[in-house]
């Protein structure tokens, strides 16, 4: 008996993101079911690596475990209302879809919400649910490039470098996770449920708590030495690429579609995953060598006509200056009592319920240590005696 026995998860989500934050949930007991297509979710037929399995794929097994899986067309009314009924009797209702997506399927919050009105509703997206970059897809290696992280890797001659794990999508599964109980909390406490959301690049910036408070607090901008401060499971081209005037990270295109953009004909008859894993070197030197013809905004352009997933690389000032992160809210300024006036990453995620947190600065060694003594019952002569002893420390700032 896990410590959610008793809750019912149901879990929309495809990938990463959202299956690994249901599997968590599943961890600790909660029953989770997974709604996937007749067809099986995404991930059963797109080996990570190419680690084809018997008949489930090693991606899918790692994202997937204690979890029972309903298989049905939610297009269908008939699909529909059996994942409604589903919903009546479950505690927390999690997707991750492109941005529409979930009411035109007639799962959005206001719809189940309709049927379980104490339901905890999550929704993951790439880039929030409102402002200019709301309806992209949500990918990892895009989300690593645009939060600035690339560039606190490697050397200064090198390209930006990605991370060897597919950081952002594990970063907002907690991040989801985190917000879920969190909501649950709240509703044992009030028994109101609400609507959770995620988003990867608050997630992103948010784990980027300690550099990016180096710059925006520090003053201090990213550097990279003459020396490296330091996937090869995903079928190429899968990177960052230099441009004319710059870089930009693509994530895994047909083959045959690229081919055509880049002019490249010996794609054409490539396969994505047989050739674009065996032949990955020879497909991403072809790559490389075209991708410098035109500039980056040049390229994101056409690639984003074509559907060939492809964003910018950012540093941390190209990073705080961007609109979507000013929509999102994604950093906050508090004063702080020492520091004065800080800005750092706030949280990923936004309750639709519960009042948003008042910030408050890192205390300072001991700052609370009397308010606290006081909430266990201890009185003052007491607290003296135990800091007269060196049990504990005060830094509080008395009349």
């Amino acid at each position: 008996m896990g410590i959610l026995s008793g809750y019912r998860v149901v879990d929309l989500s495809i990938a990463m993101a959202g299956p690994l934050a249901a599997m968590r949930l599943g961890d600790l007991g909660a029953d989770v079911v997974k709604v996937e297509p007749v067809t099986g979710e995404w991930q059963r037929h797109a080996p990570a690596g190419g680690a084809a399995g018997n008949e489930v794929n090693a991606s899918f097994l790692a994202l997937n475990r204690n979890k029972r899986s309903l298989a049905v067309d939610l297009k269908s009314a008939a699909g529909r209302e059996i994942v409604l009924d589903l919903a009546r009797t479950s505690d927390v209702f999690l997707q991750n879809y492109r941005s529409g997506v979930a009411e035109r399927l007639g799962v959005d919050y206001e719809a189940i919400k309709a049927v379980r009105p104490d339901i905890v509703y999550v929704s993951i997206s790439g880039y929030g649910e409102t402002g200019p970059y709301a309806g992209r897809p949500g990918q990892d290696l895009l989300l690593q490039a645009m939060s600035g992280a690339m560039l606190s890797t490697g050397k200064a001659a090198d390209p930006p470098a990605p991370a060897g794990t597919y950081a952002v999508d594990a970063i907002t599964a907690y991040s989801a996770f985190e917000g879920a109980l969190a909501a649950l909390l709240h509703r044992e406490r009030t028994g109101e449920g609400q609507l959770v959301t995620v988003n990867m690049l608050d997630a992103a910036i948010a784990v980027q708590m300690q550099e990016l408070s180096v710059f925006t607090v520090g003053g201090v901008p990213q550097h990279r030495g003459e020396q490296p401060h330091g996937h090869t499971y995903i079928r190429a081209p899968y990177g960052v690429f230099a441009t004319a005037d710059g870089y930009l990270a693509l994530a895994m295109p047909s083959l045959p579609v690229l081919g055509e953009v880049l002019g490249l004909s010996s794609l054409a008859a490539m396969d994505d995953h047989l050739d674009g894993h065996t032949r990955r070197d020879e497909i991403t030197a072809m790559v490389r060598a075209a991708l410098p013809g035109r500039t980056t905004d040049e390229w994101l352009t056409v690639f984003a006509e074509r559907g060939i997933w492809s964003g910018p690389v950012y540093s941390y000032d190209d990073l705080v200056k961007d609109p979507q992160v000013a929509q999102n809210g994604s950093f906050v300024s508090y004063d702080h009592p020492t520091e004065g006036r800080v800005t750092t990453p706030g949280y990923p995620y936004r309750f639709s319920k519960t009042e948003p947190a008042v910030y408050r600065g890192a205390p300072l060694t001991g700052q609370q240590t009397r308010e606290i003594l006081t909430e266990l019952g201890i009185d003052g002569t007491s607290a003296d005696d135990l800091e007269a002893r060196g049990v504990v420390a005060s830094r509080e700032r008395r009349p």
